[in-house]
């Protein structure tokens, strides 16, 4: 693959403030051609790696998935191959997305490009997987962990836990394009953490950005995938009903969902004081960047110790956050001792904002499926299993999935187990849909 280094310098007037679906969201995607012309008004080319690349310009080209810049990415599990390096060729990537403001934003991720065959029907296929929890600081980001899969640096720990699916979909000769979301790598603003608009804008954009990639083997013919878990399931899950308005070109074969935070309400209560108590900060920090009516809010109820953490939590890795901050308690980050969950119930601005994050108020058009621990008491197993029911009464196409478990006595291990269990089960459901197998949905068992 031939990797470029460019920078488009469109400037754009997309809805500013606007609360709903940004209406200039359906759009055409972004092109090869305007790739090409990208390259014309280049930037000096950075160095791989080089902090700069994460820098987004002044200026963002004028469409969602439009390429603002490329450059050769080195994975850090690699081996030579005849026809080149195993398990593929990857450029990073820097594209054009909307906020969930109306307003563009710079997104980095990857594009892998497979050495093995695709032996299933029609051309090579696209699956664009959204990362679970990486954490805030922009050292987390999932591009950034297919490079350094463990790093350690500047004392902060990050995992790239997602190399393992990403992996076993380039073994089958699926192409791969992962996002980094919004803010999370680029240096510009917060990692908005489970905001619905901006993951599910990410991972749809991600999608136009592969496709606008000079040289690589994907067609217009394509199938195109998601695939997510956790912080993933529900970027995907916002993707796939988001996508018949936001990108309707953008024909999706099928959609994994797994363990989605649906209702953040109900998964913001089951984190609290739990292993993954940072997850709480990160939420705040996100929606603080998101929803400016929020800073005098949390001004009124946080104390020095909640505003430490949150500090803290802002440029830290999931690692970090389990190292720092496993078993905190929100009431301890309050001036009154109120915990998160009752802050929300008390102030109608607080739960207005969770509201609308709510995933399953719109149907996805092509097949999902829901897949989500029965004992996972994190995220919690009945809010995604509502998601579930919620599309089924739809009349979406839902292959509900729920996964049996014993119960470990640890939230964490209990979120985290059908993440592996399901794992190959979910790839094989996800490729079935990409070489044209039609699925079998049944709502019977999560009907309401």
């Amino acid at each position: 693959m031939v990797a470029t280094a460019g920078v488009a310098v469109q400037t754009t007037t997309a809805g500013a403030g606007e609360r709903a679906e940004p209406a200039a969201s359906a759009e055409p995607a972004a092109s090869a051609e305007s790739a090409a012309s990208a390259e014309s008004a280049a930037e000096p080319a950075v160095s791989a790696g080089d902090p700069g690349f994460y820098r987004p310009p002044a200026e963002l080209p004028g469409r969602n998935g439009e390429l603002v810049r490329t450059e050769e990415l080195r994975l850090g599990l690699s081996l030579p191959g005849i026809d080149g390096p195993l398990p593929g060729s990857a450029t990073r990537l820097m594209y054009r997305s909307t906020d969930s403001r109306g307003e563009p934003v710079a997104v980095t991720g990857a594009y892998i490009e497979p050495a093995a065959k695709w032996m299933g029907g029609g051309e090579r296929p696209l699956v664009a997987l959204a990362p679970g929890t990486m954490g805030q600081g922009d050292q987390c980001a999932a591009s950034k962990a297919l490079e350094k899969p463990l790093s350690l640096d500047s004392g902060s720990v990050s995992v790239g836990y997602e190399n393992l699916a990403i992996y076993r979909f380039l073994a089958r000769g699926v192409a791969v394009v992962v996002t980094d979301y919004v803010g999370l790598g680029t240096t510009d603003r917060t990692h908005t953490y489970v905001n619905r608009l901006d993951a599910g804008h990410a991972v749809l954009d991600a999608v136009r950005a592969a496709r606008a990639l000079p040289d690589t083997s994907l067609t217009p013919a394509s199938r195109v995938g998601l695939y997510g878990y956790s912080e993933g399931g529900g970027a995907t899950g916002s993707a796939a009903e988001l996508q018949p308005g936001y990108a309707p070109e953008i024909e999706l074969a099928g959609t994994y969902v797994g363990a989605p935070p649906a209702d953040l309400a109900k998964v913001l209560a089951a984190v609290d004081g739990s292993t993954l108590a940072s997850a709480l900060g990160w939420s705040i920090n996100g929606f603080l960047d998101s929803d400016s009516e929020l800073a005098p809010i949390l001004d009124k109820y946080t104390n020095d110790k909640g505003k430490d953490a949150l500090e803290k939590l802002s440029d830290a890795c999931v690692g970090d956050g389990i190292l720092g901050y496993a078993g905190a308690r929100s009431a301890d980050w309050t001036k009154n001792g109120e915990s998160i969950p009752e802050i929300v119930a008390a102030e109608p601005e607080v739960a207005a904002i969770l509201d609308r994050q709510r995933i399953g108020r719109l149907a996805p058009a092509g097949p999902v499926r829901v897949a989500t621990g029965t004992k996972d008491n994190l995220v919690t197993h009945e809010q995604a299993r509502t998601l579930a029911a919620d599309w089924c009464a739809k009349d979406a196409r839902v292959t509900y999935v729920p996964v049996e478990l014993p119960d470990t006595g640890e939230k964490l291990v209990n979120h985290f187990l059908p993440l592996i269990t399901d794992q190959r089960a979910a790839i094989n459901w996800v490729t079935n849909r990409l070489s044209g197998e039609p699925d079998s949905p049944d709502c019977s068992s999560v009907r309401r």
